[in-house]
């Protein structure tokens, strides 16, 4: 069985006009070590299939397992990072992060949970801003803060849901760039919910296109061969990239809302 295993997945949810289906029949598989993104529009259900392997929410049908136990509500093998930071403002960047690791490793030593902060600091490359508050940092390194807090639990399975799209162009190419830098120093097993093509091939070994709800279901993935590190400058000039690109693009009906409509989220970004 796969580390993470979805089959016949299905949740909706209650409205004034009866009950609405959000997912429908969805099947997933994510080998440990992966770095698999799923991409869809805005309102696909992307978040809502987040939160039911985060154990937020509980499937209608189906079964979730990791690494072969059912999920049944949240644990710490799983970390999530959202697209809102959720950072304490009146904490520094160093008590953020320590009050994760002092949360999930009470065994260590007061001396070794400062190294361990200091180290998760460090790998987003926050040093210089240790002891600054959420409001003296911008959004990209509040959201370096959200990363390494989530690091800090050593989850078996990291989920990051949008993580970058409040973010301006610049500063969401820069964490795109660290995103992929992280991995390849941690090889966590890595789900990323995104809406973003150009942001999936840059990052995933393979990628699920979600289709529009309601009743979205994923469809087949599509695999990344291009080698890492990746260079975002010559990433279009791999001869997979297109192949990737008008796959992915073609599975979520090239593009196009109802009405001929353009969909909303960067799907048709050139």
């Amino acid at each position: 069985m796969a580390f993470l295993s979805l089959r016949g997945v299905r949740k909706g949810f209650d409205t004034a006009r009866g009950r609405v289906a959000v997912l429908e029949d969805v099947n997933l598989e994510v080998e440990e070590g992966e770095f698999v993104c799923i991409v869809g529009c805005s309102g696909s259900g992307k978040s809502t299939l987040v939160s039911l392997i985060a154990g937020l929410l509980p499937a209608d049908a189906g079964t979730l397992c990791l690494d072969g136990a059912p999920i049944l509500g949240p644990g710490p093998e799983r970390g999530i990072v959202f697209q809102n930071y959720s950072l304490l403002a009146w904490m520094t960047v160093f008590e953020n992060i320590h009050l994760a690791v002092d949360a999930v490793s009470p065994g260590l030593t007061r001396a070794q949970k400062r190294q361990r902060t200091e180290e998760l600091i460090a790998t987003v490359n926050l040093t210089a801003a240790i002891h600054k508050r959420p409001h003296e940092l911008s959004g990209g390194m509040r959201q370096r803060v959200a990363v390494a807090r989530g690091l800090a639990m050593d989850p078996r399975l990291l989920l990051l849901d949008e993580p970058l799209s409040a973010l301006d162009a610049l500063t969401r190419a820069t964490l795109q760039d660290e995103l992929g830098r992280l991995w390849l120093q941690e090889r966590k097993t890595v789900l990323m919910i995104t809406n973003d093509v150009e942001e999936a091939i840059l990052l995933a070994d393979r990628i699920h296109p979600l289709s529009r709800g309601p009743g979205a279901r994923l469809g087949a993935g599509i695999a990344v061969d291009i080698a890492r590190p990746r260079q975002r400058r010559r990433l279009s000039l791999d001869p997979g990239y297109q192949a990737v690109r008008r796959a992915i693009v073609d599975d979520l009906g090239g593009g196009r809302g109802a009405g001929g409509q353009a969909a909303p989220g960067r799907m048709v970004a050139s």
